[in-house]
């Protein structure tokens, strides 16, 4: 089993603030793989669902940022979860906007949510750092954090959210490299311009054979030099 965990904080408000794309993450899996509805428990909103042949309980703590370990700590006690069995997605200041990374333990960088989390639970769990890029100086930070995606941002993050749902079966099941492997096959071509291996396949037209001469050899040579 396993908790895939996104960091946000509740309420409309912050909805599509930056600092909400974990619960985007989160959400998008949950209604593109068909996991069941959102119930109130571990001071969040779960929901329970199967990417591959692993059950994976998803977890949006609704604790406000700064406190997410509190949730994230319950549920790890109630279902007796060692802490490499916890994913947790969250915003990425030190990533360009669009890029995805996969990280297993270390620091938190000053992220409240991953402050709370090591708190609680230690610093051994998976992160899913979704990049959303710097402001350019630290006094501008939490503005912009707090801030919702511009409208220009809305391509791209829309590509990403899918990457995240579409290889969530392989996190759950082959771990990071899975993961990130198949994440960069459904947003490379995309951003290429490019169809997919299987879509190029299908637009391949096999040129038209150059049409057959229907005079014999010696028939030509004579009309050459005529």
């Amino acid at each position: 089993m396993k908790l895939f965990v996104g960091l946000g904080n509740p309420g409309p408000k912050y909805a599509m603030n930056r600092h909400n794309v974990g619960y985007m993450a989160v959400e998008r899996i949950a209604a593109d793989q068909q996991f069941g509805p959102w119930k109130g428990k571990f001071q969040g909103l779960v929901a329970e669902g199967r990417l591959g042949h692993e059950k994976v309980v998803l977890l949006k703590p609704e604790t406000f940022m700064n406190l997410s370990g509190q949730s994230v700590g319950a549920a790890m006690r109630f279902y007796k979860l060692d802490a490499d069995q916890i994913t947790v997605f969250h915003d990425e200041l030190d990533l360009a906007p669009g890029k995805v990374r996969v990280k297993s333990g270390g620091g938190h960088a000053g992220h409240n949510g991953l402050r709370s989390l090591h708190q609680h639970i230690g610093p051994d769990y998976q992160r899913i750092r979704i990049g959303i890029g710097h402001p350019g100086h630290k006094d501008q930070v939490s503005g912009y954090v707090l801030h919702d995606f511009a409208k220009a941002d809305q391509d791209w993050l829309a590509e990403v959210l899918h990457g995240i749902s579409a290889a969530a079966p392989y996190l759950a099941e082959d771990g990071a490299a899975g993961f990130s492997n198949r994440f960069a096959q459904e947003i490379t071509p995309q951003r290429s311009g490019k169809p997919k291996p299987d879509q190029q396949a299908a637009q391949t037209e096999t040129p038209p054979e150059p049409p057959t001469d229907p005079r014999g050899v010696l028939q030509r040579l004579v009309d050459k030099f005529r």
